[in-house]
């Protein structure tokens, strides 16, 4: 049995299938990780999603924030963007299907040495309490509550974690490090507008995982989110959203050895 870590494939499904005739992929034996973004700028985000959601129990998602965006889109608390791909799932005859078994995916996932999520971990969670807090969420939106959630989800206030925080308040800052954080400040201070490379930061901004003495050190993260970072393979990091989308590559590390594996992909974002 192998465990495979992906990056984001964002409807790019055939770049993904083929990944995974290069790894050799057996779903009756082998695993997937899929750092979330299944959805959104690429061409097949409906069958992208069937065909996630057919893996069965072979392969974790966590959410990402395109991901997020569908569901709160398909509960009417957003707009479809110009560069969007979401009305094929919009307006399938298994939307509703698809919907509900995508808000039971998780925020974060933690096995062993390696815990999955979207963007980042704020540098004062410790790998426990990111999974205490990502289920904290989970909970409500997986629940009738979920209405609620995606309606107040959208914001960058507050940006910072403070665990008095209550509420929506509370969920979105949440939400916000493990789906949309790149940069944050060595006590935790979010920033969500820089998305380019990790060059001319704003002025006491960093990445999150060069935090010193960040608290998930303990295991080895594994993100997507930032495609312009590229890929980075560390000793306690495996950022892999190697830019698919805009036409670089879609990535896969073998956990069990850490062996890499690429394909190149037609460029599908403008």
């Amino acid at each position: 049995m192998a465990t495979y870590a992906v990056g984001d494939i964002q409807g790019c499904l055939q770049p993904f299938q083929q990944l995974l005739d290069v790894v050799g992929f057996n779903q009756q034996r082998d695993r997937l990780w899929l750092v979330g973004d299944l959805v959104n700028r690429g061409p097949d985000s409906l069958q992208t999603l069937r065909y996630v959601r057919g893996l069965g129990n072979a392969a974790i998602t966590v959410l990402g924030n395109h991901d997020l965006h569908l569901l709160t889109v398909a509960a009417g608390f957003a707009r479809i963007h110009k560069t969007d791909t979401l009305e094929d799932i919009l307006g399938a005859a298994d939307r509703v299907e698809l919907l509900d078994w995508l808000r039971a995916r998780k925020l974060f996932h933690h096995e062993e040495e390696y815990a999955m999520v979207h963007a980042g971990l704020l540098p004062q969670w410790s790998i426990e309490r990111a999974a205490e807090l990502a289920a904290e969420v989970e909970q409500v939106l997986q629940s009738p509550r979920h209405i609620e959630l995606v309606q107040h989800m959208y914001g960058g206030q507050p940006d910072q974690w403070q665990d008095t925080l209550e509420g929506w308040d509370r969920l979105r800052v949440i939400i916000n490090a493990m789906t949309r954080m790149r940069l944050c400040t060595i006590d935790g201070k979010m920033e969500f507008h820089h998305k380019g490379e990790p060059t001319n930061l704003p002025q006491g901004y960093m990445p999150w995982f060069e935090v010193p003495g960040r608290c998930s050190a303990s295991a080895t993260v594994i993100c997507g989110h930032w495609s312009a970072l590229g890929l980075r393979i560390e000793p306690k990091l495996l950022a892999i959203d190697g830019g698919c989308l805009w036409g670089r590559q879609l990535c896969a590390v073998r956990l069990e050895d850490r062996q890499l594996f690429q394909i190149n992909c037609p460029a599908q974002a403008a």
